[in-house]
């Protein structure tokens, strides 16, 4: 099986230039066109000759003032006639009907009488099926370009796959940070397709399909792109929705293609990027067991299924919604081995902003390992686009280097929307916004198990009139119910603070209470987190797969535990509501103090709050996670 075959390495087409080109030609082809269409019906016809009614020519035969006639195949006249100043007028008129007595009156008036048949010129023949000539080429023309350039009008069930061409700087795994588990599975399909050999010896078989399933920005895209530049075989990619047209069949029609296509070009790889858009579990849809998708699916079944290892074609798909995948695209045989694209963890992230950072120059302050452990549930692409804000920053501010203050910018931007300081607040609905941010902010020194703060402020993000900012110090993967039940206390601390101060609360609280509704209600119904009700799951979420999301919870509990339900969550919520207040009460002086020094300064980080309120500073202070006090 030593027939590897190389990509094509003919460079791409200039599609620009050459766009332009056919468009000018197609352009000048249309008016040359128009220009002899107007030509040919507006003059082809006309001549010097004036055209007049048989009934006028016999008038003036009458009258004396005709001078000369041609009879033109017994169905035309044309001749002379004497004008008023004497000159001769030139003529032409058509013989409606047979006149016998025609001749005989030429004559008595002693009109010169000649005869004969049309002549046709060729220019006259040019000029007449010129139009149509051009007419024919210039659909011709719009023909090939329309298949040129890929839209392939009347192409519709050819697949839409575009080749990989290595014309560029190659994507290699070593542009891809983190990710080594996926990078170990994936390197195996790349190893079999350039030494098939070492896996057949020892009786081995590849898996026919690879999925890359991941959260959005984890890079999966940037993994196929990896597994084509490692490869070097032949590699075509689309998208999952390139399948499906309005035309029945259609869908169906593209995949027989697409994997014929493979089959010629192996050893290749054939990637499908956002699979759910047509592999959705089947019989989910309006359209019944019959629509366009359902029927793409089927024939994608079947020609998946038909593989062979020696045919070296592999499949590679990725998507973010495993769990609405038709149950048979799973199985083994098809996409048999799923290679999960997480989250990148503390370390994976700082990989990734060296990664990315290479490209710009770094100020000597920037410490990418505390920016890394600053953004936790960051993606791949989340943190590519902060280095590209953070050197936009750099740039507005006519800096040489990027520093670490672009990337605290770029990353508040990135987490809390831009900043609005523009935005006239009355001073009394600022007023009301620091102490309700005090009271948030201040409640993360008192609590056991809550995040340290990271940045308190009252300038307008997006659409929120101030933030209370908090980040961990490592990465979680679950949380305790101490953790839950601290994180609504301080979520209630805002509208504790407004009752406290000003004996009445704001619509400033409504996400808050949204919030700490949400999670106390999960505390009961999913995590098992009630005394009483103890840990068992009340209510079904209702997600029809053709949504993809959740609608709505289904009723699976009786009324009576309904009210139950209702109970906990209130109670759990108005238990957390008092302790804020508690502490909130027995530290009024700081919360004061906290929401004036808020009014004057607009934002203060975590060292800001511990130096103006007395804390202890942190042990590390390199470290993300604040110490209670």
């Amino acid at each position: 099986m030593n027939n590897n075959k190389k990509p094509n390495k003919k460079g791409p087409e200039p599609g620009f230039s050459k766009f332009n080109f056919n468009n000018r030609v197609a352009l000048i082809s249309l008016l040359v066109l128009a220009f002899f269409f107007i030509f040919f019906f507006l003059y082809s016809d006309r001549n010097v000759s004036q055209q007049i009614p048989y009934s006028v020519f016999l008038n003036y035969l009458d009258q004396g003032l005709i001078d000369s006639v041609k009879i033109v195949d017994q169905s035309e006249i044309q001749g002379t006639l004497r004008g008023q100043a004497g000159d001769l007028v030139f003529f032409k008129t058509n013989i409606p009907y047979q006149d016998p007595q025609l001749i005989e009156r030429l004559t008595q008036k002693a009109v010169r009488v000649t005869g004969g048949a049309k002549t046709v010129t060729p220019i006259r023949i040019f000029i007449e099926f010129l139009p149509w000539i051009l007419g024919f080429f210039f659909i011709w023309f719009m023909f090939r370009q329309v298949q040129g350039s890929g839209n392939r009008a009347f192409s519709f069930g050819k697949s839409r796959a575009k080749q990989y061409l290595d014309t560029g700087k190659k994507i290699t795994f070593a542009d891809v940070a983190g990710q080594e588990e996926a990078k170990y599975e994936l390197q195996e399909v790349v190893e079999f397709l350039q030494s098939p050999e070492k896996f057949i010896k020892i009786g081995a078989k590849i898996p026919k399909g690879v999925l890359l399933v991941g959260m959005p920005g984890t890079g999966k895209t940037l993994m196929a792109k990896a597994i084509a530049g490692e490869a070097s075989v032949a590699f075509f990619h689309l998208s999952g929705s390139d399948f499906v047209e309005m035309f029945v069949g259609v869908g169906a029609s593209r995949v027989r293609d697409l994997f014929e296509q493979g089959r010629k070009n192996a050893p290749c790889i054939l990637f499908i990027d956002e699979l759910d858009a047509v592999g959705r579990t089947r019989g989910a849809g309006y359209g019944g067991g019959h629509d366009e998708r359902e029927q793409t699916l089927n024939q994608m079944l079947v020609e998946m299924d038909g593989f062979d290892t020696k045919d070296g074609v592999i499949i590679i798909a990725a998507t973010n919604r495993p769990d609405v995948l038709d149950p048979a695209l799973l199985r083994p045989g098809r996409f048999d081995r799923q290679v999960v694209v997480d989250m990148p963890d503390s370390n994976e992230r700082q990989k990734i902003l060296q990664l990315h950072s290479k490209s710009i120059p770094l100020a000597g302050n920037v410490d990418l390992n505390r920016i890394a452990r600053a953004t936790p549930g960051s993606s791949g692409a989340d943190l590519a686009n902060m280095v590209n804000e953070a050197a936009l920053y750099a740039a507005r501010r006519n800096n040489n280097k990027v520093d670490m203050q672009d990337f605290e910018d770029a990353r508040d931007k990135a987490m809390m929307g831009i900043a609005r300081k523009s935005k006239i607040i009355p001073p009394k609905v600022r007023e009301m916004t620091a102490y309700h941010e005090a009271g948030h902010a201040l409640l993360h020194y008192y609590l056991k198990n809550a995040d340290p703060l990271h940045k308190v402020t009252v300038v307008p993000h997006g659409q929120a009139l101030g933030f209370a900012f908090s980040l961990p110090e490592t990465d979680s993967y679950s949380r305790s119910e101490g953790w839950l039940r601290d994180r609504i206390t301080i979520s209630m601390g805002g509208y504790a603070a407004e009752d406290i101060i000003f004996n009445e609360s704001t619509t400033g609280a409504q996400n808050d209470i949204e919030q700490v509704t949400d999670i106390a209600r999960k505390m009961i119904c999913e995590w098992g987190m009630s005394r009483e009700l103890g840990p068992i799951a009340y209510g079904k979420k209702e997600e029809p797969i053709f949504l993809g999301k959740e609608i709505a919870r289904h009723k699976d509990y009786s009324e009576e535990t309904a009210k139950q339900i209702d109970r906990e969550v209130k109670d759990i919520v108005e238990y957390c509501l008092k302790k804020a207040k508690e502490i909130l009460t027995r530290n009024k002086e700081k919360l004061v103090l906290l929401a004036k020094t808020l009014v004057e300064k607009e934002t203060l980080d975590d060292s800001d709050v511990r130096k103006l309120l007395g804390f202890p500073p942190r042990k590390d202070p390199n470290s993300l996670l604040g110490e209670s006090v």
